[in-house]
């Protein structure tokens, strides 16, 4: 009697022990202890056992709590739920599976609202998302569908497949929903590219009175980044200091990031100076703004004071930086960062060799870019596409395509990145049959029906004079799907080849389509009308674009119009355009002028232009060959002389000879 009784306490010491260390996650107190009951011989309690079993899975210490669970005659739902829960915490959903079939073919266990999270987020992290479907239906079936944890998860699910339509159903039919199933949609709309929907969302739970934590404002300031919507992002900062969400980090990063995304450096330069604490992913998010805000030298400057905090850069801190000395061509800069990547054992991180290889073409130094790329394991794909990158940036067409055919030799996937720094060499080369060779890969591989990897090959094929090939590509993109880059693309295609009305025709169809033209669609339908002497069109699509597309004129819009009544004899009206302009003529405005000045023989104005060209553009030669051409067209050969006397003794300029390129195969 008195063993039993001792039996009995040692046994409730044991559970309560056991669920101390499930709660703190102590593996070594609960390895000890196991010990222990086996001295004990306590071990013929299943109930014990299960417990025992449990621990170990909330330790996640799969193999011990395995090994317990199997010698369970009959597990408790509890032991289930602990086993799938364990494997898909440590990243072995699949098991998680496994277990759940395995309890339902059983018969002697049945789900409950806490198995359906479990099974349902192990379906999302396999991307399974037929068998995830499954689950849901059978957990309407059982009832268990309008549980809120069995709602959120299916969010999750849905939107990490993709899926937001589906999402958003579940979401709509839910009875009650938790800050975690709206924060759920917003991170979801925002993962699938659809930020605009985030925001919307955000709104609707901000009319519905539900009170925001810290992820839904870490969730929502992407969405103000990537949409450039500065004024709901500091609606969202004064949210931010209301609530006393001001104390974490993150969220303070978060708003650094929008700021610099919304490209208003000074306000977040003003937040980082208001930040007792910094951490790396501060200072690397101010580097990253003032690079992509074009201020690489106050992103380069940062890279000391966050030193002199005491804050030691990552490999993300040191590719950001290695960009901005790449941007300002400063080698030596480079050079260092490079030696102290090495010191801090950060130069085989992918991300730094792919900065390095870039830096250093970027500073002409393709050498170096080489010896990098020697460097790694060449079985990575980012650091082929740096050196393809470098190879384009230096002018290297031929060696460019002579990597890319190494890259696949060898093995290595090409990915989309790969095509985007690949593609622009078959541009420089103009060569029909490599363009040929390359669109063939394209089909072959699937990337063809990328619409940036179409707009780029209707641009290669427009370099090679093969406009049929050009409008195929365009076709097979549908009309829904087309945008601004490939609706541009095909329009300066036909501009440049002399077919305005074609070009024309295109703009047209494109602006019934729905697509909103830009600066540079507006600039390649006005070049294409000067080239085609389309005056009346040129000037009706100018007026169209102000008043109609509320297009702020550029510089580039009134070069291509002065050209265009330049061409037609109208130069009078070219130079009271200029006069009126509301910015001010650059060279390529008076050039335009100049130009149409020779070829209608005008000195009177041709002089005005050279003037103003001479001004802006000292160095360019063609500008006094024009108006020496200018003087000799009208017999005024002795200033036609001065003017090159001029060119070349004063100014010190000579004009470089003009060459010519043919190809010839198989010789």
């Amino acid at each position: 009697m008195k063993k039993g009784k001792m039996f009995v306490t040692t046994a409730a010491q044991c559970e309560s022990l056991l669920r101390k260390f499930s709660s703190l996650q102590s593996f070594p107190e609960t390895r000890k202890l196991h010990a222990l009951m086996l001295t004990l011989g306590l071990f013929s309690s299943s109930d014990l056992c299960s417990k025992l079993a449990t621990t170990y899975a909330q330790c996640h210490h799969a193999s011990y709590a395995f090994y317990l669970f199997n010698k369970l005659p009959q597990p408790s739902l509890f032991s289930w739920n602990a086993m799938m829960r364990m494997y898909v915490q440590i990243g072995r959903p699949l098991d998680a599976l496994n277990l759940f079939v395995e309890m339902l073919d059983s018969g002697q266990t049945l789900p409950d609202k806490f198995t359906y999270p479990v099974v349902i987020k192990a379906c999302g992290d396999l991307s399974l998302i037929d068998v995830g479907v499954g689950v849901h239906g059978q957990a309407c079936k059982f009832g268990f569908d309008s549980d809120t944890f069995v709602q959120n998860t299916l969010l999750a699910m849905y939107m990490n497949a993709g899926e937001k339509e589906t999402a958003q159903l579940v979401f709509d039919l839910m009875q009650e929903r938790t800050v975690i199933s709206w924060n759920t949609m917003i991170n979801g709309y925002i993962r699938n590219n659809c930020a605009e929907d985030a925001l919307r969302v955000y709104d609707r739970m901000m009319d519905e009175g539900v009170e925001p934590d810290c992820v839904t404002v870490v969730s929502v300031l992407p969405a103000c980044g990537l949409l450039k919507n500065v004024e709901v992002g500091r609606k969202v900062h004064r949210l931010v200091q209301e609530r006393g969400f001001w104390g974490n980090i993150v969220v303070r990063n978060a708003l650094l990031d929008m700021y610099v995304k919304c490209a208003k450096m000074k306000e977040a330069r003003v937040l980082a100076n208001q930040m007792d604490e910094k951490d790396v992913v501060t200072w690397t998010t101010l580097i990253n703004g003032y690079i992509l805000n074009g201020d690489a030298r106050s992103a380069l400057m940062l890279c000391r004071m966050m030193q002199c905090e005491g804050v030691k850069p990552n490999s993300v801190s040191i590719a950001s930086l290695l960009s901005a000395c790449g941007s300002l061509v400063y080698l030596k800069h480079g050079k260092c960062l490079h030696a102290w990547a090495i010191r801090q054992k950060l130069e085989s991180e992918v991300i730094v060799e792919t900065a390095l290889i870039d830096m250093y073409a970027k500073c002409n130094h393709g050498n170096l870019s080489y010896k990098v790329f020697m460097g790694t394991s060449k079985k990575r794909t980012a650091p082929w596409n740096a050196l393809l990158s470098g190879f384009i940036q230096n002018k290297l067409a031929g060696e460019a395509i002579k990597l890319f055919k190494q890259m696949l030799v060898k093995g290595v996937q090409p990915d989309n990145a790969t095509c985007n720094s690949l593609l622009p060499a078959y541009a420089i080369l103009a060569d029909l049959l490599q363009a040929m060779n390359i669109h063939c890969y394209l089909i072959k591989s699937g990337f063809l029906y990328r619409l940036e990897v179409a707009s780029i090959l209707v641009d290669i094929y427009s370099k090679c004079g093969s406009l049929g090939y050009a409008h195929q590509i365009f076709n097979i993109i549908p009309l829904k799907d087309k945008d601004i880059i490939i609706w541009s693309s095909i329009i300066a295609a036909y501009g440049k080849h002399g077919h305005g009305k074609m070009a024309v025709k295109l703009f047209n169809q494109m602006v019934q389509s729905g697509v909103k033209p830009n600066q540079v669609t507006v600039t390649c339908v006005l070049q294409a009308c000067s080239h085609a002497g389309l005056v009346d069109e040129g000037f009706s699509l100018f007026k169209f674009i102000l008043k109609q597309q509320q297009i702020i004129p550029h510089v580039d819009h009134y070069t291509c119009i002065i050209d265009l009544l330049g061409r037609a004899g109208r130069l009078n009206d070219a130079y009271s355009l200029i006069r009126s302009m509301p910015i001010i003529p650059n060279h390529a405005v008076w050039g335009a002028l100049l130009g149409a000045c020779v070829i209608h023989e005008n000195v009177e104005l041709g002089e005005v232009a050279a003037r103003w060209t001479f001004e802006l553009e000292p160095e360019n030669t063609g500008n006094y060959v024009l108006l020496a051409k200018l003087y000799a067209s009208v017999g005024r050969w002795k200033d036609a002389e001065k003017v090159r006397d001029i060119m070349a003794n004063e100014v010190g300029l000579r004009k470089l000879p003009a060459h010519s390129l043919v190809e010839v195969r198989d010789m």
